[in-house]
């Protein structure tokens, strides 16, 4: 038998995250876009060990709120960097203060792939669902944010998206009222980036001319660093030589792919005195 969760009930569990967003997308005037990766982000930091987060956030002022949102903006920027140096104090003094956690930009440097997938499934899981008829009402009522596609079935383009990080964002056109609490996937003890694709979780490498390394290297190098984490392995020649230039791993979770950057853009890897160098994969259409 199908039980249902109403679209209320789901509104009241979710109740704090909606007083946060309504506050900045309403109450502050903030750009509805930048305003749902705000909530996302925060989303995640209460998924990596960062408790009650909005529950905190739904407590203060509207003016330090504000300026919480400058800062969440700032590490959405800082997402987009590579190789940057953090500033002096790390960037984040108010955040620290309020969630009562020690948190610095260095952590989004250290976990920006895990951060970026997370976020973009944040946004289709959770903030799609919750945030629906708060976003209908700012963006019916702000006609230069919101471009409705031909057909009245189809949903609502929030302006912003795609964002060149974090993908798409749209309305939903319907409700999700059909969300059957008998399945027991939805139950399931998962992570907003468990599900992400393999694109999310895949490194290109390149190899030295000259010093050929083999399938069999690659393997043993990243196993015995990173454990199991080798979902799917692709070596491929570049010329007419017998030797292979570069090859692409798809791991088995994206938080990999920040334990083997460490924070860089690349990462140089040696053996058996052959050198790998590896980055994350950015597909070319």
């Amino acid at each position: 038998m199908m039980v249902s969760i109403t679209m209320e009930e789901l509104h009241q569990f979710h109740k704090k995250d909606r007083e946060v967003f309504s506050c900045l997308v309403i109450k502050l005037g903030r750009d509805p876009a930048q305003s749902l990766l705000i909530m996302a982000l925060w989303l995640w930091l209460e998924n990596i060990g960062f408790p009650n987060v909005i529950s905190k956030l739904a407590n203060i002022s509207d003016i330090i709120l504000n300026a919480l949102a400058d800062e969440a903006e700032t590490c959405l920027k800082w997402l987009d960097l590579e190789n940057a140096r953090l500033p002096i104090g790390r960037g984040l003094p108010l955040t620290s203060t309020i969630i009562h956690g020690e948190i610095s930009l260095q952590l989004f440097c250290q976990k920006r792939f895990t951060a970026i997938a997370s976020i973009k499934s944040i946004l289709h899981k959770i903030c799609a669902r919750i945030f629906t008829d708060i976003l209908q009402h700012v963006l019916c009522n702000t006609s230069t944010r919101v471009m409705p596609l031909p057909s009245t079935n189809r949903p609502l383009i929030v302006t912003g998206f795609p964002h060149p990080l974090f993908g798409s964002f749209m309305i939903p056109p319907t409700s999700f009222e059909e969300l059957d609490l008998c399945d027991p996937r939805i139950w399931e003890n998962k992570g907003p980036c468990d599900d992400v694709t393999d694109d999310d979780k895949t490194m290109f490498l390149t190899f030295s001319r000259g010093f050929p390394v083999t399938e069999g290297e690659v393997r043993n190098l990243f196993t015995n660093a990173f454990g199991d984490c080798i979902k799917a392995l692709n070596m491929s020649n570049s010329d007419t030589s017998d030797q292979v230039l570069f090859a692409t791993l798809v791991l088995k979770k994206v938080e990999t792919v920040d334990q083997i950057l460490n924070g860089k853009h690349i990462a140089k890897f040696r053996i058996n005195g052959k050198h790998i160098w590896t980055r994350k994969y950015e597909r070319r259409d």
